[in-house]
């Protein structure tokens, strides 16, 4: 797909956004009265399912324990019917290992995992539907379920995704424009610190261009930490009104 039909000369992009706006966001949290966490995201048409159960004792052999710190599990697995392809193994495949791995490296940046020494975080993740920014979906939607198991974070977690078209980066791709096969970038920030809990760069990218990327990502991901804390403030709003306080 030529770059001149995912941006317009007016600076549009293909589904009407400008290059640094997001796509609508909405989430609801504590969607599963049996988990210990759960939330449900909607990020365009990308929608993200998690649930948390943890901190518990570690599953299986023991020796898996860590002393000073919790072992954080993380589980990734997308629908069968998410994508127009039916897939035959909807996790366990290598795509599904590797984004477990990414999930999971996210998170023990962010969870204050020494506060649970020997004892185990279970994350699971599931996409309902694939339409771009998926990584992204799945961790903002495991940082609402892991806040609400009420598990302490150095801070929110959120995520987006960058490309760069025609000399201009584009904040949180849809499906069109990651099928482009352009330099795309998946980045996990720590708003408050400005830490960089994950990054990954999917195709060449000079580097002269890399910064204005990078910062377009950045941009984006503060935008869905503005998004998540509004979502937070209401449920507590919301948990505090059932409990008469």
């Amino acid at each position: 797909m030529a770059g001149l039909e995912l941006l317009s000369d007016q600076g549009y992009r293909v589904d009407g956004r400008r290059s640094g706006e997001l796509r609508k966001i909405q989430a609801r949290m504590g969607v599963f009265a049996q988990a210990d966490g759960s939330a449900y995201i909607e990020q365009g048409n990308t929608k993200a399912l998690a649930v948390v159960y943890g901190p518990h004792e570690i599953r299986g052999s023991r020796a898996r324990a860590l002393p000073d710190r919790a072992l954080v599990n993380c589980q990734y697995s997308s629908a069968t019917f998410s994508t127009g392809e039916r897939k035959r193994r909807p996790h366990g495949d290598r795509k599904s290992c590797e984004m477990g791995l990414h999930l999971r490296q996210t998170f023990e940046a962010a969870i204050l995992t020494q506060l649970h020494p020997r004892s185990q975080i279970d994350i699971y993740v599931q996409v309902l539907q694939a339409d771009g920014g998926t990584y992204a979906a799945c961790v903002n939607a495991a940082t609402l379920a892991v806040l609400d198991a009420g598990i302490p974070m150095r801070d929110f977690v959120c995520a987006c995704s960058a490309g760069f078209v025609d000399n201009t980066a584009l904040a949180d791709l849809s499906h069109v424009e990651e099928a482009a096969g352009g330099p795309q970038l998946a980045l996990a920030l720590l708003p408050a610190s400005g830490q960089i809990a994950l990054l990954e760069m999917d195709a060449r990218l000079h580097e002269d261009h890399l910064e204005q990327v990078l910062e377009a990502a950045a941009r984006a991901a503060r935008d869905v930490h503005t998004v998540l804390d509004r979502v937070v403030r209401q449920h507590v709003r919301e948990a505090s009104i059932l409990l008469g306080d």
